[in-house]
């Protein structure tokens, strides 16, 4: 046979399978777009000079081999879908005399044909876009990026590589299906039906137990820092959980809805029962496949949307004050000093000082059992498992600077408190701080100052008021004692707002430091002070969030094309395989009418139960999620909720309208 025929041939078989095959190759040349631009960010120069541009760099970092890892076994997945679907033809070039090694002539020539189309699509698209990307990214960062237009030699080289690889060990596979079958059953493969699979009880029920399982852990999760372990084990019981029930459990229901004879024995639903039992092995690992994709995408977007619209709040939270110094003194000669520098340096630059903020006050770790506050480690280990809920950051204050900051005039008596919680509660009349006398709580105050260590933790925070600071030098004294080197320090909060550009502010806050330097260096006793600005941290902090964002918009368009592609081969699939049924069912008598009906029960219930899933699966995923972000800074649940709810609104109308369109294959075929 001339060796001209078998790119011919190959080209003849995309071109007569285009109906499988384009949907493919632009699956193909999207995430090959996608993965150059995300390499071309993570190299590129000018987003390396932004502000915070590294930080996002190294998030997309993280995210890459996530990327690559999913284009593996993704691709793979649904180039099987291409290899069932082409057995009969290949089984009939065999018929007619080709052998094993002419058909794998062919396979190489179309998988390379594929792979050129694929590979030449994808980094045209990739370079075409990656431009718009890294002006994307400095939108982001709110910085100015150049418009000179550059293509990365490094992401070109390394997206060939990582594709050219996907398609070769996709070739391989192909070649070998087609290598151990027999030509009979090549000819035959897509007419050789399944059996029924029987209703397993213990595998269907083993399904519910791990996804009760899961559920639970998620529920009950209370530790944010012990989420992360949590979170990945959850997972994977859901996946496991949710193949069960789609493939086992989907039997088990299709079971008992044959045995409820007043629904079962209805023409429409007849049909699609039988339809659904007699395919629900395979239907089962696409719809489960179709459910966590779902799932992933909803939980992805919604925790990065959060995250990314709530910068502004988390970083006003975590700085109250555009320049802070906390300095770890109470010593009244230190402050006047650095109080004369900020004047000085303020005033060099022609600006005021305003919302002015300074108070003193110690901060101590501690863990609440009732009205009791231990801060000895072996007495917390002799409570045995502790509550995680139970642990505070404990911050004691005077009545005096209380009555300045929030202009009243309350009074205490020895041995009575005000307290006011930030987060949490305390429903207790008294207090006792480990070593300190029981003092008895006059009453809550209403609200405080912000403070950007106890916004910015993930603790729930007392803020405990004494009458004076001989009571809070006791205090200190006594978590020295049970800490020592690793007690806290007492300290004096000072902080304002700068009326200027953020650049005039930074300028100030480095000038000020500068000063402070000098100072700490000719006296050896001058006092440790944590400068802040948040100008000059606000590039980093959006950077973190941004590239996160980036992540999550780049991996959740990924997810949905899968999502997308899955349900369309799973159309076309079953409607080849549906075909010949329906035929019969119009000889023996049903209608079309009855028949599109019956179609569209069917695939009805198939197509709602992963987004059905999906959103139980969400919702349970909410309180684990919710955690996680703790650590992030987010605070606001209501803001959370919100959102996730709008993402999952969203996702069901892309979701329906892409069940109307993938149908439409299936009623051509069938109908």
């Amino acid at each position: 046979m001339k060796a001209a025929i078998y790119p011919k041939l190959a080209w003849t078989g995309i071109a007569k399978n285009r109906r499988t095959y384009v949907p493919y190759l632009l699956t193909c040349i999207g995430m090959i777009m996608m993965y150059y631009i995300l390499h071309f960010l993570m190299e590129s120069d000018q987003v390396a000079a932004m502000k915070g541009g590294a930080t996002v760099q190294k998030m997309l970092s993280l995210g890459s081999g996530v990327f690559a890892i999913f284009a593996v076994i993704f691709l793979f997945y649904t180039n099987s879908f291409l290899i069932r679907s082409r057995k009969r033809e290949f089984g009939l070039y065999n018929i007619l005399g080709m052998g094993k090694w002419n058909l794998a002539h062919i396979l190489v020539w179309e998988n390379l044909i594929m792979a050129v189309i694929s590979l030449m699509g994808g980094l045209f698209t990739g370079i075409l876009f990656s431009k718009a990307a890294e002006l994307c990214i400095a939108q982001i960062l709110m910085e100015e990026a150049s418009m000179s237009f550059l293509v990365g030699t490094g992401s070109l080289i390394g997206t060939l590589k990582l594709f050219a690889g996907i398609f070769l060990v996709i070739l391989l596979h192909a070649l070998f299906e087609v290598g151990k079958s027999k030509p009979i059953d090549l000819l035959h493969s897509t007419s050789v039906g399944e059996k029924p699979p029987k209703a397993n009880w213990v595998l269907a029920l083993l399904g519910v137990v791990i996804l009760a399982a899961a559920y639970y852990l998620a529920v009950r999760i209370e530790d944010p820092t012990g989420a992360f372990m949590i979170f990945f084990l959850a997972v994977a019981m859901v996946i496991i959980a949710t193949y069960l029930l789609f493939i086992a459990g989907s039997v088990v229901l299709c079971r008992l809805l044959q045995k409820n004879k007043n629904y079962y024995y209805k023409s429409s639903h007849f049909v699609s029962v039988s339809s659904m039992m007699y395919r629900m092995k395979r239907n089962g690992a696409g719809l489960a496949s179709i459910c966590v994709l779902s799932t992933s995408v909803l939980v992805m977007l919604s925790a990065v949307v959060c995250l990314y619209i709530g910068n502004e709040d988390r970083l006003k939270g975590r700085y109250p004050r555009e320049v802070e110094l906390y300095t770890y003194t109470f010593d009244e000669e230190y402050q006047e000093k650095i109080q004369t520098v900020v004047d000085e340096v303020t005033e060099q630059y022609g600006t005021g000082q305003e919302n002015v903020l300074n108070y003193r006050y110690l901060s101590i770790g501690s863990y609440f059992q009732e009205d009791q506050v231990i801060l000895n480690e072996d007495k917390m280990n002799g409570l045995g498992v502790l509550d995680f809920a139970n642990i505070r950051d404990l911050y004691i204050i005077s009545l005096e600077d209380y009555n300045r900051l929030m202009g009243t005039s309350e009074m205490l008596e020895d041995g009575e408190v005000l307290i006011y919680n930030y987060r949490g509660s305390y429903s207790y009349d008294t207090i006792t701080v480990e070593g300190m006398e029981t003092m008895r709580i006059k009453k809550q105050a209403e609200k405080f100052v912000d403070n950007g260590i106890a916004s910015s933790t993930i603790l729930d925070s007392l803020v405990l008021i004494v009458p004076d600071t001989e009571t809070i030098d006791q205090l200190y004294q006594v978590q020295k004692e049970i800490y020592g080197k690793n007690a806290s320090e007492r300290i004096w909060y000072y902080g304002f707002d700068v009326p200027e550009e953020e650049e005039l502010q930074e300028q100030l806050a480095a000038e000020i430091s500068i000063r402070l330097d000098e100072m700490q260096q000719k006296d050896e006793n001058f006092p440790h002070i944590t400068r802040n600005c948040r100008a000059a941290e606000r590039a980093d902090f959006y950077a973190l969030f941004s590239g996160l964002f980036v992540l999550g918009i780049l991996l959740g368009i990924v997810f949905l094309a899968a999502t997308v592609l899955i349900m369309y081969y799973k159309q076309v699939t079953e409607g080849y395989e549906d075909q010949a049924k329906f035929d019969i069912m119009q000889k023996v008598g049903m209608t079309k009418k009855e028949i599109k009906k019956s179609i569209h029960s069917q695939m009805l219930t198939v197509f709602l139960l992963p987004l059905l899933l999906a959103g139980v699966h969400t919702a349970f995923a909410f309180p684990i999620v919710q955690k996680l972000l703790l650590l992030f800074g987010v605070m606001n649940t209501s803001l959370l909720i919100l959102v996730t709810v709008i993402c999952f609104l969203v996702f069901a109308v892309f979701y329906t309208l892409v069940y109307l369109m993938t149908s439409k294959a299936y009623y051509r075929i069938v109908a």
